[in-house]
Formats: C-alpha cells, sequence, structure tokens
C-alpha cells in the first residue's frame, strides 16, 4: 500500500490533486476519443460551440463569434463514431444520427454520410455556465433586475412555466439558474434527451431518454419517462425540452395537481409558442381544441429569451391566456437589447398570480424562495 500512495506523498497536497485532476482529464478524453486539441477547446469558458464539417475542418463559437480554427479531422466518421461510444450511444448506418452527453457535461450531436455528404458532422456543446446563478446573471446583463424579481416569483408561486427562445439563447443556462432558486426541500425530476440541465440543488433525480439497440428493441421515450417520474414523488417535474408527444404527457400531469413545472421550447418570438404546443400537440394525437383546453388549464407563463450578437438575455415575460378562443401570449414585462426595461405591467401580474392562487393576494411584486427575497426595482 506504501508503495501505492507514496509517490503522491513526494509533492506538496495541492500539486498531487491537480495531477490527479489533469490525468482524470486526459483519461476521460482518450475515452471519448478527443485529441488535447479539441478538449482544450473545450474547456475554453469563452468557447459555447466546436464544430466538425464533413471536410475535416473545426470550427467555434466563442464569445458569440464563428470563427474557424488552425485544426482538422483527418476522419470525422471515425471521431463520430468514437464519441458517440462514449457517450453510451449507438452510431452506424442503420442509425446514422446521434444526440447524447459525453465529458459529463458537453452535449454531443452527430450525423454520419451519406446523410452529411462526404464526412461525418459533429456538434459540441459546452455548458460552462449552466451552475449560473440568478444574480450571477443580473451582474452579467443577461436578466434585468426587474425580472429576476418576477421569475422568483414564477418560483415561489408555483407557476408552471415555458421557457422559450431560438437555439443558442440560453435556455438552459437561465433554467438551470431558476432551479438552484428552489427550496432545498423539494424534490426535482428532471427529464431530459441528452444531459444538460444541472442546478445546484441538494436533491436532484435526473431521468434519461435512450435509443433503441442494434436489435431496434429498448428504447425508452421521453412520454414514458414523463409517466415513470409522475410515480417518483415529485415536487417539481422539469422537462430539459418538450420537443414531440411527451408534450402531452406533461400537459395532463400539470392539470392534475403537478405545479411548478418549467420546460423549454425552441420558438423565435412569444407569439410562436402556441403554434409550436399545438404542432406538439399534433404529434401527440391531440386535436387543436384539446390542446387549447389543456394549456390554458396548465400553463401560466412564458419566458421568451433573445440573442443579439455575443449577448443573450430574458426579453421577455408573457401571461397565457385564451381571451376569444385561440392560445395567446400577452406581454407582462418586456426588456430591450441594450438593457432597457421597456414594460413592467403589475396588473397583468397581479391577474397571473391570482390565477395560480386565487387564494393568495398578490400584487405581481417580489416573493421568497429559497431564503432570497427582493424589492421591486425600477426600470
Amino acid at each position: 500500500m506504501d508503495a501505492l500512495v507514496s509517490p503522491l506523498d513526494d509533492h506538496p497536497r495541492g500539486a498531487s490533486r491537480a495531477h490527479l485532476a489533469a490525468s482524470h482529464r486526459e483519461a476521460n478524453a482518450r475515452r471519448a476519443g478527443l485529441t488535447g486539441a479539441l478538449l482544450d477547446l473545450l474547456e475554453d469558458p469563452a468557447v459555447t460551440d466546436v464544430l466538425v464539417n464533413p471536410d475535416g475542418a473545426v470550427w467555434v463559437e466563442r464569445s458569440g463569434t464563428l470563427a474557424r480554427t488552425s485544426l482538422t479531422v483527418r476522419d470525422t466518421r471515425a471521431l463520430a463514431v468514437r464519441l458517440a461510444a462514449s457517450a453510451g450511444r449507438r452510431l452506424d448506418d442503420a442509425a446514422p444520427l446521434v444526440d447524447g452527453t459525453i465529458l459529463g457535461s458537453v452535449r454531443l450531436h452527430a450525423l454520419l454520410p451519406p446523410l452529411s455528404g462526404p464526412g461525418a458532422v459533429i456538434c459540441l456543446r459546452t455548458t460552462h455556465q449552466r451552475s449560473l446563478t440568478l444574480e450571477a446573471l443580473v451582474a452579467g446583463g443577461a436578466l434585468h433586475p426587474a425580472a429576476a424579481v418576477r421569475v422568483r416569483t414564477l418560483l415561489a408561486r408555483g407557476a408552471n412555466v415555458v421557457v422559450s427562445g431560438a437555439t443558442g439563447t440560453g435556455k438552459t443556462t437561465l433554467l438551470s439558474a431558476c432551479l438552484g432558486e428552489v427550496g432545498t426541500h423539494e424534490r426535482l425530476l428532471i427529464i431530459e434527451e441528452a444531459h444538460e440541465l444541472d442546478p445546484s440543488h441538494p436533491h436532484v433525480v435526473r431521468l434519461q431518454a435512450r435509443g433503441a439497440n442494434a436489435e431496434g428493441a429498448g428504447e425508452v421515450s421521453m412520454s414514458e419517462l414523463v409517466r415513470a417520474a409522475l410515480r417518483m414523488r415529485p415536487d417539481r417535474l422539469v422537462l430539459g425540452e418538450a420537443r414531440g408527444a411527451e408534450i402531452r404527457e406533461v400537459l395532463a400531469a400539470l392539470n392534475t395537481g403537478h405545479a411548478g413545472c418549467w420546460f423549454t421550447l425552441h420558438a423565435n418570438t412569444p407569439d410562436d409558442v402556441p403554434a409550436r404546443l399545438h404542432a406538439l400537440g399534433a404529434l401527440a394525437g391531440l386535436t387543436d381544441a384539446a390542446l387549447r383546453a389543456q394549456v390554458v388549464a396548465a400553463i401560466h407563463a412564458v419566458v421568451h429569451l433573445r440573442r443579439r450578437g455575443s449577448r443573450r438575455y430574458l426579453a421577455d415575460i408573457g401571461v397565457v391566456s385564451a381571451p376569444d378562443g385561440p392560445i395567446v401570449v400577452t406581454p407582462a414585462l418586456s426588456v430591450a437589447a441594450d438593457g432597457r426595461l421597456l414594460r413592467e405591467d403589475d396588473d397583468a401580474f397581479a391577474r397571473l398570480l391570482h390565477r395560480i392562487d386565487p387564494g393568495v393576494s398578490g400584487d405581481g411584486g417580489a416573493a421568497t424562495v429559497h431564503g432570497a427575497s427582493g424589492g421591486r426595482h425600477a426600470g
């Protein structure tokens, strides 16, 4: 035993830990099939995406700007297959598309030829900022102080919220920060296709969907995971992204007493959210009338994010209703790209809170969540 531990004792404790961390990093990289140069890119705090094109060219998005690097991958297909294997996913001619997670927190998406032309396409998205708090988002300019107060109120009152936005607007970052504000006595059930959400919370159970194996068996869908999660005593049901028939199970859960559910949805504007929900409902076999009835009864608000250059920010909070038939999202708070508060409708928030819990009075102002509270901020 002494012979095994003595090499570590020859160095200061900090150096030993650094050496172990470096060794662990290299071992994980080898298992994932990554070269040192690609790993360096993924560990750069300013890099959000590493993209490998079919011709082997490697591009990165750094600080909001997309640029080509000097790196070239000789065999993109081989790299894609190794990355998929390290994520525990199948990638071959019979299953030429894969989503997964490598290195614990890097999202992988890959597509093999001939679907992608002469070589494989590999997209790696890093999640350096998943553990940011709402305070950090406010300090960084991604969240207006008034918007932070409203978001905390929605969390505290158990509102069911859609976090919408285009790709790369920071939906996962915001949702992780929000979940970190939930009281420590609550149990969070997070359901995802690929692991991305990682809130700073002591009681999180993560469920991840699984594709079929080479024999076409073993698939576990998002819909099945939602049904399973409901039997696991969740205080908060969280869907990493609604993109298919699982929306039926989610809406059913929200209409049977499960409050405080948040999920993300791809949409260009808050006004596009109803159409996206109708499209997902159609995949689940719901009629427009059935979808409308469930959405209006279950979903309270839409929190929408935008991206302007390298700036990602919460742009809108809208209230969901259906006053004349169709589902509408009425603006209640709006923030400009330069950070100015354009709109804050106290009456709209008061009506929203009354809808969530008619027995609780409130003016739409701050609420305490996870021991933090704040007053109303001026724009």
